[in-house]
């Protein structure tokens, strides 16, 4: 990676670059470490970005929380901080998944253990037995993300366990045998439209299944393909993620995570 820019810097300039004037996202409240750069820090640093440095009008929503003040990002996720939190307004438990319902959410962010080809991501077990080999967190309101929201941002680590042919359980749907199993289910939602990992970053094919966009600076597609555990396709010469500018970057580092307690999970 180039030392001008850290990973996860990369990673929220792309997701910000993909958003759109009018896009209201949800970020979930993931835990700590990498799993929290990846669910919480990334999303958010994206969406401000977006805001700050390429003028679109996007909205950003925590749980019950509607556009809090992420340059106050409370050092600690504990309730009492959460509720302290400054923030344009605070709604009930229900009507926060309602707003997915209603089809309110346009980006929804999820993260998992696994994510397989039709974009169909764990977060409840590994191993299909019972009991299974591993129990995960769960996936709290990952399910409503994928059956509602208008697009879907996966954001994984770059794994062969974890790009996996099939999962293990699906707890949010993807595109479940190809783009008509949606329909088939009754989805409203769009599906997953980009899959943001350590190496790469991913789109989907007409089929559904999930296709190499692009290879992040100093990767190769020889190191793709050992990391992914299934076919991403024949690509001779795939394009390379666009780095960040110096705007970009100063905005991130001055102005919208200048201790890093998003992008390098500086929070208790």
């Amino acid at each position: 990676m180039d030392e001008k820019f850290s990973l996860a810097e990369l990673m929220a300039v792309t997701v910000a670059r993909e958003l759109r004037d009018g896009d209201h996202c949800f970020i979930g409240l993931g835990t700590g470490g990498r799993a929290f750069v990846r669910a919480v820090g990334v999303p958010s640093v994206a969406c401000e970005l977006a805001k700050r440095a390429h003028g679109k009008d996007v909205s950003a929503q925590y749980g019950v929380l509607f556009e809090p003040e992420v340059a106050e990002l409370p050092a600690s996720f504990s309730d009492g901080d959460l509720l302290s939190w400054r923030a344009r307004a605070r709604v009930p438990v229900d009507y926060c998944l309602d707003t997915f319902r209603t089809g309110r959410i346009s980006v929804g962010f999820i993260s998992g253990a696994q994510m397989d080809r039709w974009g169909n991501v764990n977060a409840v077990q590994i191993g299909r037995g019972d009991p299974p080999t591993v129990r995960l967190v769960g996936p709290i309101a990952q399910t409503d993300h994928a059956a509602h929201a208008g697009r879907v941002v996966i954001v994984m680590p770059h794994e062969r366990r974890a790009l996996v042919e099939s999962v293990d359980y699906v707890s949010a749907v993807g595109f479940p045998g190809g783009r008509w199993g949606r329909e088939r289910l009754g989805l409203p939602g769009g599906g997953p439209c980009l899959v943001l990992t350590d190496l790469a970053t991913f789109d989907f094919d007409e089929e559904g299944k999930a296709r190499l966009r692009t290879v992040h600076p100093g990767v190769t597609f020889a190191d793709v393909v050992a990391r992914t555990g299934f076919d991403v396709g024949d690509v001779e010469r795939p394009a390379v993620t666009g780095v960040p500018t110096d705007d970009e970057l100063t905005a991130i580092r001055e102005v919208i995570d200048p201790e890093g307690r998003l992008l390098e999970a500086r929070v208790a």
